[in-house]
């Protein structure tokens, strides 16, 4: 059975991602992109299932898992009977190979060890045939080819291949993982220690040039690195996560596939990006926006294929049991035919982002804007499914509306500073639209009853998502409305101290069961003090946070205040944004 979620550590080639457990088992690679199929899938099912461990076979006394340094090497520190051992975990940069290595090394007295290697192609379904090869075994099945080899001998098991080897003082058992294509021949063997040397280093490089020199610097460069491991570097997209189907809910129903990008994430993206100083990696993702949504704006999607695919057709896998037992487990994602009005504003606003902070300037840019406003000029009046994707029936969604009104405010900036030939009566239009959508918000968003923004128009049902007003220019935090709106979500959607989307019990989104509190809208909630001088209560509540990711740094999408797992999707790319963006509001020169 798989670990705790929050067990888990990430090592990345910025194509795709594995992840690790404490235990020394990698139990989750998607080959070779992020949304291949998986070749190991333990984590959603059993060992059967597709697993790489290495472990010792005498008792464990005490484990540590940390990164080395400011990189995306994981090393884990195993003492037990009779020695202590060094896991080294990686995967080196390539935009040509992928490639796990994975090095054992002798700190104390001498240590026995077993690995055992499960491949299982397609989700687990795939056995592959296993021959051997030089220096170890090779794995085919279909399209897919593995190699396994190192400075042990291996022997064939009933599902795999096994190893068993002592570890003394001093000695450095190197071993690595292969991916290829079947019908091209075996890749050359790595030199291992001289990757591992160019990974750090690739990492070191990269990670100084974070311009964050705030209190916690730390967390910061940590989530940056996270980010960048959920890069698929080809195109400049960055998943939501780098895994399907882990569960909201510990044996519920509300398990999606993540390993693909949301334009709900544009604007967060670019902001983290560039207050932390990486332009490249903000004018790459600039550019993948600009053509994934391209076209016209009514075929515009909620979320798209890292290369920019719309079909992301959903489908369940019925041979897999799911993360303990949480079913269905989902590969794809129906949500991407939904219809959110709030994407355009996140384009809009990202696009002015871009400009205003001096990115490279792109001639697509002004035409997709402009045919993306007379758009949402046509269309902001309608219901839609709403920025959490419920599956319960469209509504008039206030946050939808209020990022309609981004989408005006923002076009009506970028004429104003930078496009001064747009002006006069397209100008006057565009303004009056704006006051026309904010009046409405003000009037129909905001519950007298409730003393609040609500969820949707007329509803009392209280939704996270309008947090997001001060965030994006709406209201001041000091508004007197944003503030009631503020104190109720404190007396209905706290769950010991940290923020629920939505109460489920309403049955808002059409899904039985329940959820955990959503990591994000605790940070929002952080934003909010801050931004309305609350420091001490902002500080404190980021400092809770903090201390919810695992000894990585790492943050999943939710965390369960009742059994105080981390859960959803791991590691979570709008969880880690929301971090940077919380860090910068609460240093000292950004609130000055």
């Amino acid at each position: 059975m798989a670990s705790r979620i929050e067990s888990y550590g990430i090592i990345g080639n910025s194509q795709t991602a594995a992840l690790i457990s404490a235990e020394g088992s990698l139990d989750w690679l998607c080959a070779p992109r992020f949304d291949s199929d998986a070749c190991f899938a333990a984590l959603i099912g059993y060992d059967e299932h597709g697993r790489w461990t290495i472990r010792p076979t005498v008792p464990v006394r005490r484990r540590t898992h940390r990164y080395r340094g400011d990189t995306l090497i994981l090393e884990t520190e195993v003492a037990c009977d009779g020695g202590v051992i060094r896991h080294t975990d990686f995967m080196p940069p390539s935009d040509a190979r992928c490639d796990v290595l994975r090095i054992v090394e002798g700190i104390e007295g001498e240590v026995p060890m077993e690995m055992l290697v499960d491949m299982r192609f397609g989700y687990g379904i795939n056995a592959p045939w296993i021959i051997p090869a030089a220096g170890g075994f090779s794995f085919i099945s279909g399209p897919d080819a593995a190699l396994i080899r190192g400075s042990v001998k291996m022997t064939p098991s009933d599902h795999g291949t096994r190893a068993y080897f002592s570890v003394k003082k001093g000695d450095r058992v190197a071993l690595q993982l292969n991916w290829h294509p079947s019908h091209l021949s075996d890749p050359p063997a790595l030199d291992i220690e001289r990757e591992l040397q160019r990974t750090n280093q690739m990492w070191l490089d990269w990670s100084s040039r974070c311009t964050y020199r705030g209190r916690w610097r730390d967390a910061v460069i940590r989530s940056l690195i996270t980010l960048k491991a959920l890069t698929y570097a080809p195109t400049g997209a960055i998943v939501a996560a780098p895994t399907t189907s882990l569960p909201e809910e510990i044996g519920g129903v509300r398990n999606w596939d993540y390993r693909f990008c949301w334009l709900r994430d544009a604007s967060l993206t670019l902001n983290a990006l560039l207050l932390a100083g990486y332009i490249d990696e903000a004018t790459a993702f600039r550019d993948w926006l600009l053509r994934a949504a391209s076209g016209h704006p009514s075929d515009v999607q909620i979320m798209y294929g890292i290369d920019g695919s719309r079909r992301l057709t959903e489908f369940e896998l019925t041979n897999l049991p799911g993360y303990e037992g949480s079913k269905p487990v989902h590969i794809g994602n129906a949500a991407s035919d939904q219809f959110q009005l709030d994407v355009f504003g996140e384009v809009l606003n990202a696009l002015y982002v871009a400009r205003k902070k001096g990115m490279p300037g792109r001639k697509a840019a002004l035409p997709i804007a402009k045919t993306m406003l007379e758009y949402v000029d046509k269309v902001w009046q309608r219901p839609d499914d709403g920025i959490w994707e419920v599956r319960g029936g469209r509504r008039h969604f206030t946050h939808s509306k209020i990022m309609a009104w981004v989408a005006v405010d923002r076009f009506v900036k970028f004429i104003e500073e930078f496009d001064h030939e747009l002006a006069g009566e397209t100008l006057s239009h565009l303004r009056a639209l704006r006051e026309r959508i904010h009046e409405e918000v003000c009037q129909r968003g905001f519950h007298p009853g409730v003393q609040a923004f609500t969820q949707s128009y007329g509803a009392e049902v209280l939704d996270a998502s309008v947090l997001l007003i001060p965030h994006v220019g709406f209201l001041p935090a000091t508004d007197p409305r944003v503030q009631s709106t503020v104190r109720a979500v404190e007396q209905t959607l706290l769950r010991d101290g940290l923020v629920l989307r939505y109460a489920t019990e309403h049955q808002v989104d059409g899904l039985p069961g329940s959820e955990g509190a959503f990591l994000a809208c605790s940070f929002w909630l952080a934003d909010n003090y801050a931004f309305a001088g609350r420091t001490q209560e902002a500080e404190e509540l980021f400092e809770r946070l903090l201390s919810l990711r695992n000894p990585l740094g790492l943050l999943a999408e939710e965390y369960d205040p009742v059994l105080h797992r981390q859960i959803g999707n791991f590691p979570q790319g709008f969880s880690h944004l929301a971090l940077i963006i919380t860090a910068h509001a609460l240093s000292s020169e950004n609130r000055a």
